[in-house]
């Protein structure tokens, strides 16, 4: 859910990147962190959790969306992997705008994938949300190791829904893919919020 800082004249959407542990969340948020210039973003910060954490930061788009003279910004965050964690993915999930889901294209964490994306679905419903009810898109990373499952098999267990979505394939440690996935789920939120509005501004410029 969108919050309004009126004070700020800004509307803060909130992204959440999840996904089983070591998948890539994190190596995404810092490629963002560390590609973004410093006027376009906050400071990061790393909440622990035992031997895991949360990553979370804001930034302001590059071509920043201005609605009734407010500008838009997002809060992205990561969950923790770990599936002990699970009350702190709920909490991080609350009020989440959109979803990338980052998965592991590694063979032997295929069934990791599956599990955290249920996992995912189970804590939506605890808010009375459905996954085909917000925004979001799959990121296959780890594209550039060894012994990872072909695109087609990741498509069939991840993205086979009655609603098919964007979906990425990634090296997120060296940015490849990175900023396709943010741009297109931020687009994606944009849309559902201002759809109307984001159509008149293209019209007018």
């Amino acid at each position: 859910m969108s919050v309004i800082n009126h004070a700020a004249k800004t509307i803060y959407f909130k992204l959440v990147y999840y996904g089983p542990g070591l998948a890539g969340k994190t190596a995404n948020l810092q490629y963002i962190h560390r590609a973004l210039p410093d006027a376009a973003k906050g400071t990061m910060t790393s909440l622990a959790t035992g031997d895991d954490r949360t990553l979370f930061f804001d930034f302001l788009p590059v071509s920043a969306l201005t609605v009734r003279g407010f500008v838009t910004k997002f809060q992205i965050y990561t969950v923790p992997g770990q599936t002990y964690y699970n009350m702190t993915r709920k909490l991080v999930l609350r009020g989440a705008d959109g979803v990338v889901f980052v998965a592991d294209s590694q063979w032997y964490r295929l069934h990791e994938n599956v599990e955290s994306f249920r996992n995912l679905e189970e804590n939506l419903r605890e808010y009375e949300y459905a996954l085909d009810d917000i925004p979001y898109v799959l990121q296959y990373n780890k594209r550039d190791v060894d012994k990872i499952a072909p695109l087609e098999y990741l498509e069939f267990l991840l993205n086979r829904r009655a609603r098919r979505v964007p979906s990425f394939e990634a090296v997120a440690v060296d940015g490849k893919g990175v900023f396709d996935t943010l741009n297109t789920v931020s687009r994606m939120v944009l849309a559902r919020e201002f759809g109307q509005q984001l159509g008149e501004q293209r019209e007018a410029t």
